[in-house]
């Protein structure tokens, strides 16, 4: 009879607990899946005492002890970079594969953990990082090995596209708006890593490095969060018939001269409502991957939650298993591009500006030579009159951020110009 492959759950929290259930439920379909049983050897814990409901033989608050005993894969649901960092470099280099689904971690410290894995012959496998129980690493790693994945774009946080399907849906501010998702379950009670943009931005990350096999960081990514965006955002995207996402977008940039660079940032955008991205709603996760020869993909499902993510973390389980028990290998990191990223202020980005400016001759005129002065193009002008004042809301074609950025200032200081209203980038729009 085959030797069964021994598995060490590290952390047992709401992904955790539905690893161990999904486990120990039904180990013979899981052993047909794998060649061979599939051995929960032991779960550690911080504070055993707190889980009464899992099988007490199998709990330890020592880590260490269980990565060094005689089991075959490391499953580590724990989060953040210490001491889980040093834990899975032990593992790995101790030829144990690595399952995981920290992308904290792997954001910051993924070319270790992969050189670590290259030099024992280990696997590294991480698909719960990104999107939950979407399968999108895995085809962007191994499906489209072959293509050139050009752009890959998408919601990956579903706290903040709550938020801002229901500031869209109820015209809510966004305070109001982020207490009640709190309230429901869908924003921690410290919503910063969500709303401030850094979960997004640790995702895009890992995608980026993946699909320009290119090591990127979370550090490399321009990151803006939701906190900005209020209710008359919102409605003035409505009036123009577009909806506010937070989206995380990755790019592969070609200059004139042929060189490349990566392009990964994080922030709000406006899209149509007729785009796909626009009609993603609630916690729900979408992402596009567009690539020269398969072109247009799609990605959608529940992007968090104990069971949809517990289903990645078993899929990359049984793919580890399997390369266990047949002598072989996953995929290894691929970095051979090593793209340099490209700093935000040159990436090409097109700015929706609205402004409040004074009712008289002239204005329009200003505003257009100052556009200009920076080698900015309009797109569109809307200008709709009050009584002694005017709104002015001016969309750009593509041009550099830094150049983009540079307008707006400039033109928050003329005497024409009461307020800068609002300034978002706008995604998803033919020029």
């Amino acid at each position: 009879m085959t030797e069964p492959v021994k598995v060490a759950l590290l952390g047992c929290g709401t992904v955790g607990s539905e690893v161990t259930r999904m486990l120990l439920d039904d180990p013979g379909e899981l052993a047909a899946r794998v060649g061979a049983p599939v051995e929960l050897a032991g779960i550690a814990v911080r504070r055993p005492d707190k889980h009464p409901e899992l099988p007490q033989h199998l709990i330890t608050s020592d880590a260490t002890a269980l990565i060094d005993s005689d089991v075959d894969i490391v499953v580590e649901l724990i989060g953040g970079i210490d001491p889980v960092r040093g834990w899975l470099l032990s593992a790995l280099r101790k030829g144990k594969s690595v399952v995981t689904g920290n992308k904290a971690l792997l954001s910051e410290h993924a070319s270790e953990l992969a050189e670590a894995a290259d030099e024992s012959g280990a696997d590294l496998y991480y698909e719960a990082a990104v999107a939950g129980a979407i399968p999108l690493l895995r085809p962007v790693r191994e499906s489209l090995a072959g293509d050139r994945i050009t752009r890959v774009m998408g919601i990956v946080n579903g706290t903040t596209n709550f938020i801002l399907s229901a500031m869209d849906s109820t015209g809510a501010g966004y305070a109001e708006t982020l207490d009640e998702a709190t309230r429901l379950g869908y924003a921690e009670a410290d919503p910063t890593a969500d709303v401030d943009g850094y979960d997004a931005a640790s995702k895009a990350a890992i995608i980026a490095s993946l699909a320009f096999h290119s090591r990127v960081t979370a550090a490399d990514v321009h990151r803006e969060g939701i906190a900005g965006i209020s209710s008359s955002d919102i409605t003035a995207a409505k009036s123009l018939g577009r909806t506010v996402k937070l989206l995380s977008i990755c790019e592969r940039v070609t200059e004139e001269d042929g060189s490349e660079s990566v392009s990964a940032r994080v922030h709000p955008v406006m899209i149509p409502k007729s785009h796909q991205l626009a009609g993603v709603g609630g916690a729900f996760n979408a992402v596009y991957v567009e690539a020269e020869a398969a072109g247009q993909l799609m990605f959608y499902g529940q992007g968090a939650g104990g069971a949809p993510t517990a289903s990645a973390v078993l899929g990359d389980l049984v793919s580890a298993a399997r390369n266990k028990v047949a002598g072989g290998r996953g995929p290894r990191e691929s970095a051979h591009a090593a793209l340099p990223v490209r700093p935000m202020g040159q990436t090409p980005t097109r700015y929706h500006v609205s402004l409040d400016v004074a009712d008289k001759p002239g204005v329009l005129a200003q505003v257009a030579q100052v556009f200009a002065a920076h080698g900015v193009s309009i797109s569109t002008v809307r200008q709709r009159d009050r009584r002694s004042t005017a709104s002015l809301v001016v969309v750009t074609h593509q041009a550099p951020d830094a150049a983009l950025r540079s307008t707006v200032d400039e033109i928050d200081k003329l005497d024409v110009v009461r307020e800068v209203i609002s300034v978002m980038r706008v995604e998803g729009e033919a020029e």
